[in-house]
């Protein structure tokens, strides 16, 4: 996988507390929609940071832009936050499209179903994180496309280990593509980088999602 993260750590509060890293070779076009850079731009790097699963701060921009700055990471990216020990993340490719996940079912959710609606929004620790690499152009309707693909190929595999969920509160997705080339328009489930992002997304959900899970905080 020619984008393989990088394993790293953070010191903070006295422990070493693991972090994946992905620093770009060339910047890429992306969709994301996780606290740091979420939205749709040119990114240069995507970290994933494990955090205790007792996590309570309200700021998880400025604590990811912390985390980005005590690595020197440069321009524009996107940060992720889990719950779940980022060692244990998983791989999958379909047809050159890359996807990484770390996968937190602590708080399985029904998307439709009556919640009960903080007044203050914060990060809840759990999440299941994907980070996907389509190695050819896609133009922004159709990165829309793919997040909508890969969030539905996720709850399939939720379905088919066994869970009356569609995920939980606080999934996060990003997608990265070439900023060159002719633009694909289409990322639906019968596209054809739709197609591969959505099976190695359901292989990486469903194998990451059977393994026991022990908070990092638990270790």
């Amino acid at each position: 996988m020619p984008f393989k993260p990088i394993l790293t750590a953070r010191q903070e509060d006295g422990e070493s507390i693991p972090l994946l890293l992905w620093r770009l070779p060339a910047p890429m076009r992306g969709i994301s929609s996780g606290p740091l850079g979420g939205g749709i731009g040119d990114r240069e790097w995507v970290i994933n940071a494990t955090v205790p699963m007792s996590y309570a701060r309200n700021d998880p921009q400025e604590h990811l832009t912390e985390l980005a700055g005590g690595m020197a990471l440069d321009g524009p990216g996107v940060g992720l936050l889990t719950g779940v020990d980022v060692t244990e993340r998983v791989a999958a490719t379909d047809g050159a499209v890359e996807v990484w996940a770390t996968v937190g079912l602590g708080r399985p959710i029904l998307a439709a179903a009556a919640h009960e609606i903080p007044r203050q929004q914060t990060h809840t620790p759990g999440t299941i994180n994907i980070v996907a690499f389509v190695p050819v152009r896609l133009s922004d309707a159709a990165l829309v496309n793919a997040v909508m693909t890969i969030t539905e190929a996720k709850a399939q595999a939720l379905w088919e280990l066994g869970l009356a969920a569609t995920g939980t509160a606080t999934d996060a997705v990003t997608v990265l593509c070439p900023q060159d080339g002719p633009a694909e328009a289409y990322g639906g489930p019968l596209s054809k980088w739709g197609a591969h992002a959505a099976r190695a997304v359901h292989r990486a959900v469903k194998e990451g999602g059977a393994r026991p899970k022990i908070p990092w905080s638990e270790r």
